[in-house]
């Protein structure tokens, strides 16, 4: 799916047929945090870990945050979370 497309979809009722990390991103661009969260709150692996950080940083955790970027092997972002939400969507879609 092409990121433009996936981003269309924030607009319908259901998530698309994506893996799980990706309808975290998903809820969270329609406003359902805590649905994002609940999909990757139990995940361990990298990918689910950078989501996870990703989420804590918007919800404004920054001990939390630094955690799962730290087991994303991944460094804070200084930009924003937008950007950030689009850079993970991308890396996920490819």
């Amino acid at each position: 799916m092409e990121f433009e497309k996936f981003k269309s979809t924030i607009n319908s009722s259901v998530p698309p047929d994506v893996s799980d990390y990706l309808k975290a991103l998903w809820y969270d661009a329609k406003g359902d945090w805590e649905n994002a969260h609940n999909i990757v709150q139990d995940t361990t692996d990298v990918t689910g870990s950078w989501v996870h950080a990703y989420l804590h940083r918007k919800e404004g955790d920054e001990g939390n945050a630094l955690y799962w970027y730290s087991r994303a092997k991944k460094q804070k972002p200084s930009y924003s979370l937008e950007k950030e939400w689009e850079e993970i969507v991308r890396a996920l879609l490819n």
